[in-house]
């Protein structure tokens, strides 16, 4: 066995143009998913050597990277200049996405989700666009439009896997309500609704998975600084339906009509979360 700690396997061996190599692997971490770990290594008889001492390090004294690539995660403002990669490598859409209901310069510094078609529930959602939670704790914020969402549209922010819970707006009848979402026990239930007047509405998900204590706590805000807690807490779960780890998900999706659409201003991740009892 080249390396017994913690569960940590499975992968790729790498080298660099020094000379160095590196095993790439992964842990699986609860609701997190597998994350990955990159572990030094050496040739000893022809047989790779994994780790310091038997053990994977958690801190490695590497290089910055120089070059313009994002990271496993990344903030976005949704600015673009020519040249500029559309969307970084960090995000990935749930589904193969629909190009003609996505774009980032219809309105310039915003991401526009449009609806193409109609379904049923938030995980048909096509292009609903995601990033990979991080932990030990994680916050993300966005700002949304809403102005022109259409009835029998939701639109919002999803801590996304089978067991999933959202924060967003739905429009009925005319009206717009903010809404908090939670499919903790396999069927979404609405766990908590207050009307919207205004036209744009901040939300956060700040996720806690400090010793796979795998929670995810929703907030509103109208000004993007006073936030309140909406709804309840999230326990989420790694499911193999969804075989991923949780996702942070920016969505918008019909269940009327098609043609309606939300402008989403920016996403910012952090690693500090409020303190949630």
């Amino acid at each position: 066995m080249a390396l017994k700690d913690r569960g940590i396997a499975q992968g790729s061996i790498i080298d660099t143009p020094e000379g160095d190599w590196y095993a790439y692997l992964f842990r699986d971490y609860g609701s997190l998913g597998r994350i990955p770990y990159l572990v030094p290594m050496v040739w000893e008889d022809g047989w790779p050597v994994l780790g310091v001492d038997g053990k994977v390090p958690d801190h490695l004294d590497l290089p910055a990277n120089k070059r313009d690539w994002s990271g496993i995660v990344t903030s976005d403002e949704f600015k673009r200049k020519k040249g500029d990669h559309a969307l970084p490598l960090a995000w990935q859409w749930n589904h193969n996405p629909d190009d003609r209901f996505w774009s980032l310069n219809q309105r310039k510094g915003y991401l526009r989700l449009t609806t193409g078609r109609v379904d049923t529930d938030v995980l048909q959602s096509r292009n609903m666009l995601t990033q990979r939670t991080m932990g030990p704790t994680s916050s993300a914020t966005t700002k949304m439009d809403v102005s022109q969402m259409k009835d029998g549209d939701y639109a919002g922010f999803i801590a996304l896997q089978k067991k999933y819970g959202y924060v967003g707006v739905k429009m009925e009848n005319g009206q717009k309500t903010i809404v908090m979402v939670s499919a903790e026990s396999d069927e979404p239930v609405v766990l908590a609704e207050l009307p919207l007047t205004k036209k744009k509405v901040y939300f956060k998900i700040d996720g806690d998975f400090k010793e796979r204590t795998d929670k995810a706590y929703f907030f509103y805000s109208l000004n993007g600084q006073e936030w309140t807690r909406l709804g309840e807490p999230l326990q989420m779960a790694y499911t193999l339906p969804h075989f991923m780890g949780y996702r942070y998900g920016l969505f918008n999706y019909a269940t009327e009509s098609t043609g309606g659409f939300v402008d989403f201003d920016y996403f910012r991740i952090s690693p500090e979360i409020e303190e949630v009892p």
